[in-house]
C-alpha cells in the first residue's frame, strides 16, 4: 500500500470510492465493469475513467459472480522449460486475447500429483481448462471436465474434446526418408511410458518399419530433456545402428552432443531425426532433421475448441456420453542437416 506524507496508511480505493467520485450507485460501477451493455455508454466510459484515476481494479473473481464467468483460461504444461511448449503457449495467448480472455499458466513439472493439486486451485478462477499436455489417467481428466470445460492436446479422448497431430503419417515421413538414404534399420529413443505420443509415435514406427521391409530397435525410456538424450547414448552403444529416431527434438538433441563426443560423426555414421520441430532445432550442429508438429495450431484451435463449450454450456463442464471423435492437424517432415546416406561397411 501507498503511505501518505503524514504516515497513515492509505489504504486502496473501493468500488464505493469510485460509485461517489462518479455521483452513481455502486451497482452501476459493478455493472459497468461486469455488464458493460447494461450501462449509458457515456456513463461507463466515465466510470471508467475515474476508476483509472483513483488507482481502482476490479476483482476479476468479484466480477464473476453476476455472471458465473472470470475471463480467465487455465493451460497446463508439464514442463514450462521444454521448448515444445513455447509455440503451444503463444497459439493460446493470442487466441484467448482476441476472446477477450487472459490465460493462467500452470506448470506441473511431469508430475500427474502436482497437475491435479494445481488445477483444483485453479478451477474457481477460471472459465475453461487447455491441457497442453496431461500425465493424469482419463479418469482424472474426465472429472475435471465435469467442472469445467475442458479440451485436451496431443492425446485423444472419446468423451472429452482433444486435438493431436498426425503422429502416424509423420513417423512414417520420417521412415520412409531414412528408407531412401539407404538405411535398413532405426532405433527409436522412446520418452515417458506416461506419454500417448511416445505410445504412438512408437507404435507408428513399427507399422512403418514392417511396411517398408525395415527393421526397428526400441531403447528407453528416458526423461523427455537434453540429459535424456544424453543418457541414451550408453545404451545406443550396445546395439550400433544408422539411424536413429528420437521422441522429441530435446532428446535428438541431446544425443547428438552425446555422441560427438564419443567421436560418433552425425550424419556421417549415424543418422538422427528428432519430433515436434521446437524453437532452436535449426540452431544445433547440425541442424535438425524433425518432422514438424503444428504447435502453434493446437494452442490456438484448442482454445476456440474450449471457448466454444464455454460459450454453449456456461462454466460448468461436462463429461460428453456420447462418443467425441478427436480433431487432427497434420505433420511433416523437415529435412536439414542431421540425416544423410546410410555409409557402406
Amino acid at each position: 500500500m501507498d503511505e501518505p506524507e503524514d504516515g497513515a496508511v492509505r489504504r486502496s480505493p473501493t468500488i464505493y470510492d469510485v460509485a461517489a467520485a462518479a455521483g452513481v450507485a455502486p451497482s452501476t460501477v459493478s455493472r459497468a465493469f461486469s455488464r458493460p451493455g447494461r450501462v449509458n455508454a457515456e456513463t461507463a466510459a466515465r466510470i471508467r475513467a475515474i476508476a483509472a484515476d483513483l488507482g481502482y481494479r476490479a476483482n476479476p473473481l468479484a466480477r464473476a459472480l453476476p455472471t458465473g464467468r472470470t475471463s480467465m483460461l487455465a493451460v497446463i504444461v508439464s514442463d514450462v522449460t521444454n521448448p515444445f511448449f513455447f509455440e503451444i503457449i503463444r497459439g493460446v495467448e493470442a487466441a484467448a486475447a482476441d476472446a477477450g480472455y487472459v490465460t493462467l499458466l500452470v506448470d506441473t513439472h511431469e508430475s500427474p500429483s502436482d497437475e491435479r493439486a494445481a488445477i483444483d486451485r485453479a478451477i474457481p478462477m477460471v472459465d475453461a481448462i487447455v491441457l497442453a499436455t496431461s500425465r493424469m489417467s482419463d479418469n482424472a481428466i474426465r472429472m475435471i471436465a465435469k467442472q469445467r470445460p475442458t479440451v485436451v492436446l496431443n492425446r485423444p479422448m472419446t468423451d472429452v474434446p482433444s486435438l493431436v497431430s498426425d503422429n502416424p503419417r509423420g513417423m512414417r515421413r520420417a521412415v520412409e526418408h531414412l528408407g531412401e538414404l539407404g538405411h535398413r534399420a532405426v532405433t527409436y529413443v522412446a520418452g515417458p511410458e506416461a506419454s500417448w505420443a511416445d505410445g504412438m509415435r512408437w507404435r507408428s514406427i513399427r507399422e512403418a518399419v514392417h511396411e517398408l521391409e525395415m527393421r526397428v530397435h526400441r531403447i528407453g525410456p528416458y526423461p523427455p530433456t537434453l540429459g535424456g538424450g544424453f543418457a541414451a547414448v550408453r545404451d545406443l552403444a550396445q546395439a550400433p545402428t544408422t539411424a536413429v529416431v528420437a521422441y522429441n527434438d530435446l532428446m535428438a538433441i541431446g544425443l547428438m552432443r552425446g555422441l560427438s563426443l564419443g567421436g560418433v560423426r552425425v550424419p556421417h555414421d549415424v543418422s538422427v531425426i528428432g519430433f515436434d520441430n521446437i524453437f532452436g532445432a535449426d540452431f544445433c550442429s547440425p541442424a535438425l532433421t524433425t518432422v514438424a508438429a503444428p504447435l502453434r495450431a493446437l494452442g490456438t484451435v484448442g482454445v476456440q475448441l474450449v471457448l466454444g463449450l464455454v460459450s454453449a454450456g456456461g462454466r460448468r463442464g461436462s463429461a460428453h456420453p456420447s462418443p467425441v471423435r478427436p480433431a487432427m492437424l497434420p505433420a511433416q517432415l523437415v529435412v536439414r542437416e542431421s540425416t544423410g546416406p546410410r555409409r557402406s561397411g
